[in-house]
Formats: C-alpha cells, sequence, structure tokens
C-alpha cells in the first residue's frame, strides 16, 4: 500500500512540475510556407525582329495613255521582308506594337495588247521597294485548355490588325520605254494570324501576314500609271525579347 501511495505522489509531481516549466517556455505558433502564386509575365514591353518571304498581287493595271486603260495582273511579284519593333503586352493575352519593314518585290505583271497609244505591247514588269510603318494590335490565346494568354509560358496562336503607311519606290520595265523610276505614299493596312511559342523572355512565332497597299501610283510625264489595291502575301519569323 504504501509502494502504490509512493508512485501516485511522484507522478502528481511530475506532473505539477511540467506544467510549471511548461508554463515558462514562449509559444511560437506553427510556420505554414505558402508558395506564391505565379501570374506569369503582365506589364512587359518588348523589342521584335521579322523575316519573311512574300508574293504580291494585284488585279489590274490602269494606264492613262493607253486605249483600253485597264490591264490585268497576270504574274505575281516575289520577294523578302526584314523587320523590326517595339510594343507592349499586357499579360492578359493582348499586345501592341509599331512595326518597321523593309519590303522589296519583283516582277509582278501586265501584259499590254491590242493598244492603241504610245505604250508598247509587251509584259511590263514591276520593281517595288517599300518602307512600312504600321500600328498593330494583336490577341494571343493559348492552344491548350486557357482559352486567355498570360505569358506563361508555352504554345499560343495569335490573330492580329495593323494600320498605316507606305513609303513606295519603284521601277517598271517593258518594251518601247526606257526604264521609268518613281515613288509615292500610300496607306496600308495589314491582317496577321500565326502560332508560336513562349520561352519566357524569348517568344519566337511563326504567322501569315496580309499587307495592304493601297496605291502604287507613277507621275511621270510619259506613260503614267497606277496599280490599286496592291496585297502583299506573306509568311513571317518573328523573335520578340521581353525586358
Amino acid at each position: 500500500m504504501r509502494k502504490l501511495t509512493a508512485a501516485v505522489l511522484v507522478a502528481g509531481a511530475t506532473f505539477v512540475a511540467g506544467q510549471a516549466v511548461a508554463a515558462d517556455l514562449p509559444y511560437y505558433p506553427p510556420v505554414i510556407d505558402v508558395p506564391d502564386v505565379d501570374y506569369g509575365y503582365t506589364g512587359s514591353f518588348y523589342l521584335r525582329g521579322s523575316a519573311g518571304l512574300n508574293l504580291m498581287w494585284a488585279k489590274q493595271v490602269h494606264h492613262d495613255d493607253a486605249t483600253p486603260t485597264n490591264f490585268d495582273i497576270d504574274e505575281f511579284g516575289y520577294g523578302y521582308s526584314i523587320g523590326a519593333g517595339a510594343g507592349y503586352e499586357t499579360g492578359t493575352g493582348l499586345r501592341f506594337d509599331v512595326t518597321l519593314d523593309y519590303l522589296s518585290n519583283e516582277d509582278m505583271q501586265a501584259t499590254i495588247a491590242y493598244t492603241s497609244g504610245t505604250l508598247a505591247n509587251g509584259p511590263h514588269k514591276l520593281s517595288l521597294r517599300s518602307t512600312v510603318l504600321l500600328a498593330n494590335t494583336y490577341y494571343d490565346f493559348g492552344l491548350g485548355s486557357d482559352y486567355g494568354y498570360s505569358a506563361a509560358g508555352g504554345t499560343f496562336g495569335y490573330v492580329g490588325a495593323g494600320a498605316g503607311v507606305a513609303f513606295n519606290n519603284f521601277i517598271t520595265t517593258g518594251p518601247g520605254l526606257a526604264d521609268t523610276r518613281d515613288h509615292n505614299t500610300s496607306l496600308a493596312a495589314a491582317a496577321m494570324v500565326g502560332v508560336g511559342y513562349d520561352f519566357g523572355s524569348v517568344v519566337a512565332d511563326l504567322g501569315y501576314r496580309a499587307l495592304y497597299i493601297n496605291r502604287i501610283e507613277n507621275n511621270a510625264a510619259t506613260h503614267p500609271y497606277s496599280i490599286d489595291n496592291n496585297w502583299v502575301h506573306e509568311v513571317r519569323g518573328t523573335l520578340r525579347y521581353r525586358f
């Protein structure tokens, strides 16, 4: 009996002592580490560079001093373009940039036949050099389950449109006349669509651009002509660098 009583007393003393020691210790609440949420890149400026190949076509060329005055374009021109630009992306799919492109195109052709006047029959070809300045808007969208695109990486598609001006320099060649050089300024516009991959700070895409040049116009004293509604069909690769 005395052993049992002693054991109870020792256990009680140990409990009381433990409570007293615990009361003297400071209390530190548990720390729970919650990882930051990655919302991707938002509010990023970027620089871009592009290069592409093109085909150019218009419906007809209008000659003021020939009869008839309109002749169908019967061969595409071919060429290339290179360009650079700067822009801003919101991180929600929308982005905006300004681009400056140098465009070269050769040998878009109209064959002149059965005319009266001073314009000689035969194939007449256009050699075009244009500097194209455009302000553009795009919408990027994820190609997975997300409809929006937050620049968080991976594969995406895009659509876009632009408007601006084209500064045209051109030479025409053909039978019965010397090479004719002239220049003009025209309204320009563009529509774009493509796919790309976001690597983080670098974004690459491959797309199609339909570039519209409203008018190419030669105001020479002899054989003046104009070509309206010119379409340049381009396949272009672009690299963007975010900073």
